[in-house]
C-alpha cells in the first residue's frame, strides 16, 4: 500500500538538528493539539444527532439496526489504526496523517444527503478510516516529539484536544438541531472541521519519525522480549496476548470503548425517550466527553508522576459506578451527574493507557504497538454497539447498561492483578523514588 507523495514544508528537512522534549518542540506539539481538536470535532458532529436521525428520521425499530453505524464506524477505525501505525513507520507520519483529512472530505456530504439508512452506515466506514489514520497519527507524532519523561502529559494534551473537540461539536450540533433540524445544519459544521484540519496539516504539520530515531538510539527497554528487532507478528502477539502490561492495556481500552460505543449509541435514545428536550439530550451527550477531554490535561501529568497502573485500574471502576447509576437513575440532574462521574473515570484510563503503550514499547515499533492496542480499543466500539444493542431489545436499554457496567469493573480488575508497573517513573526513579 502505499500514499501519494505530499510536499513538505520547508523547515521540515532531516538535518535539522533533533532534540527531544515538549519545551524543545513546544510550537509543533501546540499545532498537532490543534489538529486533534479538529479530528475530534469531526467525529463529535454525530454524536447528538445520528442517534436521533435513526430513531425520527429513518425510523428504526430495533436498537440492533440503530447501532448499525458505530459498529462500522469501530470495525474499520479498528483496522485502520493497525496499518496506520505500520505505514507510519514504513513512509512518516505526516503523508497518513493527511492521507486521513482527505478520505474524510465526503463524510458531511455523505450524512446530509444519506436518502437510506445504508448511505449513514456507509459513511461512518469512511469516517472510521478516516479517524484510524489521523487520530493514530497525532498521538505517534505527539510521543515522538517529547521523549519518554513527559509522554503521560503529552497523551493528556492529545486526547483533551480530541475530546473536547468531540465535546465542543456534541454540543454545537444539538443547538442546531434544535433550530434548523437534524440535517444539513449539524454535519456543515464537520465540513468545516475537516476543512481546517486539513489545511494545518498542509501547510505547517512537520515530520516527527525522525525524533522517534533519536530515541531509540538511546533506549533502554523495560525487560528482554521488547528490544528493537521485533516483526510485525511479534509486535501483535506481544501487545495483544504475550507482554503482561500491553496486553493488559489493550482489553482495558476495549472495553473502555465498549462503554463508549454504548453511550453513544444508546444514551441519547434512553434520554429522549424519557422525555428530555433536544436541547437537554444536548447537554448530557457534551458534558461526558467535555470532563473526559478536559480531565486528561490533569491524569495525562498525574500518570508520569504516580504511575500508570493504578490510576487505570480506579478510572474503570468510577466508569463502572457511573454506568450504573445510568442504568438505575432517572431525570435529567441524576444523569447530569453520572455523566460527569463517566467522564471523571474515562479521563483517567485514557491518556494514561497509551502512555503505557509508550512506555513499554521500543521506539522502533512504538508506532505499530500504539496502532495495535488502537485496532483493540476501537474494537470496542463495534463490539459494545453490537452487545448493548442486542441486550437492549432483548432486555431494556438499562439492563444493556447495567450489564456493561459490571464488564467495565471486571476489566479494571484484570488491570489490577495482571499488569506490571511501566512507567517512567519507576523505570528511572528520582534520588530518594522507592523505585
Amino acid at each position: 500500500m502505499s500514499l501519494p507523495a505530499i510536499p513538505r514544508p520547508r523547515a521540515d528537512r532531516a538535518s535539522l538538528p533533533v532534540a527531544l522534549g515538549l519545551k524543545q518542540n513546544l510550537a509543533q506539539f501546540l499545532l498537532l493539539v490543534a489538529v486533534n481538536a479538529f479530528v475530534g470535532g469531526t467525529l463529535g458532529q454525530e454524536r447528538t444527532v445520528l442517534p436521533l436521525l435513526a430513531d425520527k428520521v429513518f425510523h428504526l425499530d430495533l436498537y440492533t439496526s440503530a447501532l448499525t453505524y458505530i459498529v462500522a464506524f469501530g470495525l474499520a477505525k479498528a483496522g485502520t489504526n493497525y496499518f496506520a501505525g505500520i505505514l507510519s513507520d514504513r513512509h512518516g507520519r505526516r503523508p497518513v496523517l493527511i492521507a486521513g483529512w482527505l478520505i474524510a472530505i465526503p463524510v458531511p456530504l455523505l450524512l446530509i444527503f444519506a436518502p437510506s439508512w445504508g448511505w449513514i452506515v456507509a459513511a461512518n466506514v469512511v469516517l472510521g478510516i478516516s479517524q484510524g489514520l489521523t487520530w493514530s497519527t497525532t498521538v505517534m507524532m505527539k510521543m515522538d516529539l517529547v521523549g519518554p519523561e513527559r509522554r503521560g502529559l503529552a497523551m493528556g494534551f492529545n486526547e483533551a484536544a480530541g475530546y473536547l473537540g468531540v465535546a465542543g461539536a456534541a454540543l454545537a450540533t444539538g443547538f442546531i438541531a434544535a433550530t434548523s433540524g437534524l440535517r444539513p445544519g449539524p454535519f456543515l459544521l464537520g465540513a468545516a472541521f475537516i476543512a481546517v484540519g486539513l489545511g494545518l496539516s498542509v501547510l505547517f504539520v512537520r515530520e516527527t519519525h525522525h525524533y522517534a530515531k533519536v530515541e531509540a538510539a538511546t533506549h533502554v527497554p523495560v525487560h528482554a522480549n521488547a528490544g528493537s528487532a521485533l516483526s510485525n507478528r511479534q509486535v501483535f502477539t506481544l501487545t495483544s496476548f504475550r507482554d503482561r502490561s500491553l496486553s493488559s492495556v489493550s482489553q482495558a481500552g476495549l472495553v473502555n470503548n465498549l462503554n463508549d460505543g454504548l453511550a453513544w449509541g444508546l444514551f441519547p435514545i434512553l434520554f429522549a425517550a424519557a422525555g428530555l428536550s433536544i436541547e437537554r439530550v444536548g447537554i448530557l451527550a457534551a458534558v461526558y466527553p467535555a470532563v473526559w477531554g478536559a480531565g486528561q490535561l490533569i491524569t495525562g501529568a498525574l500518570s508520569d508522576r504516580i504511575g500508570r497502573k493504578w490510576l487505570i485500574v480506579g478510572g474503570m471502576l468510577v466508569q463502572a459506578v457511573a454506568l450504573g447509576l445510568v442504568g438505575v437513575g432517572h431525570g435529567f440532574d441524576t444523569w447530569l451527574a453520572a455523566a460527569v462521574m463517566l467522564g471523571a473515570g474515562t479521563a483517567m484510563v485514557y491518556p494514561t493507557l497509551l502512555a503505557a503503550i509508550g512506555d513499554v514499547a521500543h521506539p522502533e515499533w512504538r508506532a505499530r504497538s500504539v496502532g495495535i492496542y488502537r485496532l483493540w480499543r476501537d474494537g470496542g466500539f463495534a463490539i459494545g454497539a453490537l452487545l448493548s444493542g442486542l441486550l437492549a431489545d432483548a432486555f431494556g436499554i438499562p439492563s444493556a447498561i447495567l450489564v456493561v457496567a459490571a464488564l467495565t469493573a471486571a476489566s479494571g480488575a484484570v488491570v489490577a492483578v495482571r499488569m506490571r508497573g511501566t512507567d517512567y517513573v519507576d523505570a528511572h526513579p528520582a534520588p530518594g523514588h522507592p523505585g
